[in-house]
C-alpha cells in the first residue's frame, strides 16, 4: 500500500550501522528525514550521503534526525562509510538501516511489491528506491520527494521544506514558491481577517482577499 501525506509512516523495527532500532521509538519527538538510496558502492549516492552527513548539524538544530536506508545489509553500509569519508570528506554520523530484505523500502512503496531479495542486485533492480520523506513528531508523513537513479538529491531543498513544514507547524502559516527563511509568508484562506489580526499582530497586507501575507514570526 502506498505512503500518503498525513498518514502515520509505517513502524518497523531493523538493524542499523548504530545498532537496532524501533523507528516509532528512535524518532521520539522529533521530526525525522528518511532517505533511501538504490544501492551501496554507487557514485551518485556517494556524494549524498556525504552531503548529509556534512549537513547534519544544519538539522540539528531543527530537532531534526536523519537515517538512510537502502536495500543491502548493515556489513555492506559499514564497509562503504570509509569510500564516503575518502571521497567526500566526511564521516556518516547518522544510522544506515539495513533493508536486504526489502520489508521496509515495500512497507513504504519504495520499490515493487513483487521484488524479491535475498539474492545480488543491482542498483537497476532497485530504481524506485531513492525517496525523501519528512516526518513530524506525531510519526506522520509532511511531505515526500522522488528521484530517479541519475540526478543526485538537492539536500538544501530537503532543508528548505522542512523549514517550511516547520514554520507551518509553528505558527499556521503557508509559504510561497521559492521561499526562505525570513521571507514573508501566507496566511491560509481558513483563516478570517479578525482571527489574523489577533494571531498576527504585526499585522498583513492583502493582495487579493485569498492573498494574504505577513512576515515570518521570528
Amino acid at each position: 500500500m502506498a505512503v500518503h501525506i498525513g498518514d502515520v509512516v509505517p513502524d518497523f523495527t531493523a538493524d542499523t550501522t548504530e545498532g537496532k532500532i524501533r523507528f516509532h521509538d528512535w524518532i521520539g519527538d522529533h521530526w525525522a528525514i528518511l532517505f533511501s538510496h538504490p544501492k551501496d558502492f554507487t557514485p551518485v549516492c556517494t556524494t549524498e550521503l556525504g552531503t548529509m552527513a556534512r549537513m547534519k548539524s544544519e538539522f540539528d538544530k531543527r530537532n531534526t534526525k536523519i537515517i538512510g536506508i537502502s536495500v543491502d545489509p548493515v556489513s555492506d553500509h559499514t564497509r562503504w562509510a570509509k569510500d564516503i569519508e575518502e571521497t567526500q570528506g566526511a564521516a556518516v554520523n547518522y544510522p544506515i538501516i539495513g533493508g536486504d530484505d526489502l520489508e521496509i523500502a515495500k512497507a513504504y512503496d519504495m520499490i515493487h511489491p513483487n521484488a524479491s531479495g535475498g539474492g545480488p542486485r543491482t542498483a537497476n533492480d532497485n530504481a524506485t528506491v531513492r525517496n525523501v520523506f519528512i516526518i513530524g513528531p506525531d510519526k506522520k508523513l509532511k511531505a515526500m520527494l522522488v528521484y530517479p537513479m541519475s540526478a543526485g538529491r538537492n539536500f538544501d531543498e530537503v532543508l528548505r521544506l522542512l523549514d517550511a513544514l516547520q514554520t507551518n507547524a509553528k505558527h499556521g502559516l503557508a509559504t510561497p514558491a521559492n521561499w526562505k527563511p525570513g521571507e514573508d509568508c501566507i496566511i491560509p484562506t481558513s483563516v478570517t481577517d479578525e482571527d489574523a489580526k489577533k494571531k498576527y499582530p504585526g499585522g498583513f497586507k492583502t493582495h487579493k482577499p485569498y492573498l494574504r501575507t505577513t512576515a515570518h514570526p521570528k
